[in-house]
């Protein structure tokens, strides 16, 4: 009996423990519920924001009252700095989280960037030009101008030639604000012969020579030119870049060249970007610009150690570190008495420039990075494929063997070539070297090129432009270009380089009785960098 009590005495017991636990698995579920519903619920109204087109702006885009104005909310157009008054653009409609989100980097921000709408302010600071010697077509020069208008450049200086010359070419280029072109005609030459630079002696070991050398003697003849455009056009700092070069701002805050030399001191002259090659992983690059991630550093950013102590794994039998040339680019401060130095330098009739160089920042050059520049740049040059006659076209010693292959193997032998020297095809050693340091992977100007085509802006700058072109503009454009010129007792044109070399050397000494200490700076060439040797290896 006393057990049948005690039964009767746990059963409410029991009871009441169901229905605890029930309560509290019951409690859990909701708790869960909610949590669950919380964050869906938060997701929806982001989403209805945004599609809305409200919410919070996008970190990564600077967001300073002279940055964070775009065009209109809902506008249509595409508006570039130095475009303003280009209001025809009509680019495929895309989403505008497409754009913003190519923009998100892990250190830097894109303040030209959002959604390609740039509500640019004539008061930005400072003012950056371009100037070019190009014969590229469209498909080459667009990418890389409207990719240095993302990074704050707003005018350029195209001095064109060949392909860019043509009707379809101009009309487009002739088309875009803050782009003035420069046709080589025979008036361009009868001005340049009187030029300063032509009738001095510091860039006179390049006057004469067929090839690389005429084409290094044109650019700084170009490039005297476009200082003074520069100046005319308000312009504070100026570039000579190659279309086959991009601007890598690496260091600044912003992904930003204008950003970059806001920072310079006042008291630089010269700010030096050592330049990065193409290291190509295919041998049917079509777009380098958008196919090509992967390049080799400069000897200037990689400590002396790693550089020379995996020197010839990273040449892979060729002459030198890089294919072409070592030395990079560099911008110059808009000043009085400012001239070119050559392609690669600026210099000064008065003084000799403060230069910095810069630790981060760099000029990426996409050099033989299709297969086809082996045949391009062999049309290009009417030189023998000799050991002795190259050395007369090209400054350079790859440039010199690529040449030879191009002119004298079958297409099937230029391929096996081209794979053996310049396509890195062996990814064990990519990836050692890029553990090394030695190669690296850039993908902002990837993904800012793609941006830019997908978002209809090439189509429509070309649609837009108008059918017929006017080359009087050139003449304008000359009118004023260099304000110390001489006047040579014989006129010959820089058409002629190579020939009359004795009839010349007078009118390039008429100057030479006022040159100055700072004056006789000879031109910097391209330059290969620095070589290994078992010297320089033990040291």
């Amino acid at each position: 009996m006393p057990s049948h009590h005690h039964h009767h005495r746990s059963t409410p017991l029991l009871s009441a423990t169901a229905a605890s636990s029930s309560s509290s698995q019951s409690f859990v579920s909701k708790l869960l519920l909610l949590l669950t519903l919380l964050p869906l619920s938060l997701a929806a109204l982001a989403f209805v924001l945004q599609w809305r087109g409200g919410g919070v702006s996008d970190p990564t885009i600077a967001t300073s009252a002279a940055y964070s104005r775009w065009a209109p909310r809902g506008s249509h157009h595409e508006i570039f700095p130095g475009m303003e008054t280009f209001s025809s653009l009509s680019p495929k409609s895309h989403s505008s989280s497409d754009c913003i989100n190519l923009g998100r980097t892990s250190s830097h921000s894109l303040p030209y960037y959002g959604d390609w709408k740039f509500g640019f302010e004539a008061n930005l600071k400072p003012k950056i030009c371009i100037t070019t010697s190009t014969s590229a077509g469209l498909e080459q020069i667009l990418p890389w101008m409207f990719y240095h208008r993302v990074l704050g450049v707003t005018n350029f200086f195209l001095f064109v030639e060949g392909h860019a010359a043509s009707p379809n070419v101009s009309k487009v280029l002739e088309s875009l604000p803050g782009v003035k072109v420069v046709y080589r005609t025979k008036e361009l030459e009868e001005q340049q012969a009187e030029s300063r630079i032509w009738n001095e002696t510091w860039l006179s070991s390049f006057f004469y020579k067929p090839c690389n050398y005429e084409l290094f003697v044109k650019q700084s003849l170009n490039m005297e030119m476009a200082i003074v455009m520069a100046r005319d056009a308000g312009m504070e700092w100026i570039l000579h870049l190659d279309t086959d070069e991009l601007i890598h701002p690496a260091g600044a805050s912003e992904y930003s060249l204008r950003q970059l030399l806001l920072n310079v001191p006042s008291n630089v002259d010269m700010v030096i970007f050592p330049n990065y090659e193409s290291s190509v992983e295919r041998d049917d690059i079509k777009d380098p610009f958008t196919e090509v991630s992967m390049f080799k550093k400069n000897y200037d950013h990689l400590p002396k150690d790693t550089y020379f102590g995996m020197y010839k794994e990273s040449t892979r039998g060729n002459p030198n570190y890089f294919l072409t040339y070592g030395n990079g680019k560099a911008a110059a401060r808009i000043q009085d008495h400012l001239r070119p130095n050559g392609a690669h330098r600026w210099h000064n009739y008065m003084k000799t420039p403060n230069e910095i160089k810069l630790e981060e920042a760099a000029v990426l050059h996409y050099t033989y990075a299709k297969f086809s520049d082996l045949t391009s740049r062999r049309d290009r040059c009417g030189c023998k494929p000799t050991k002795d006659d190259v050395k007369r076209c090209f400054m350079l010693e790859f440039d010199r063997a690529a040449f030879i292959i191009a002119s004298t193997q079958t297409e099937e032998e230029m391929l096996n070539w081209y794979r053996e020297r310049v396509v890195w095809g062996d990814k064990d050693l990519r990836l050692k070297l890029l553990r090394k340091g030695i190669l690296t992977r850039i993908y902002a100007p990837m993904a800012i090129i793609q941006g830019l085509r997908e978002s209809g802006v090439f189509s429509s700058v070309i649609a837009n432009a108008p059918t017929t072109i006017s080359k009087d503009k050139f003449l304008a454009s000359i009118d004023s270009s260099n304000s110390s010129r001489v006047v040579s007792p014989t006129t010959h044109t820089s058409r002629k380089i190579g020939r009359s070399r004795q009839q010349q050397t007078s009118a390039r000494k008429v100057l030479e009785v006022e040159t100055n200490a700072a004056d006789e700076a000879a031109a910097v060439p391209p330059l290969s960098p620095p070589a290994w040797t078992m010297t320089t290896f033990e040291q």
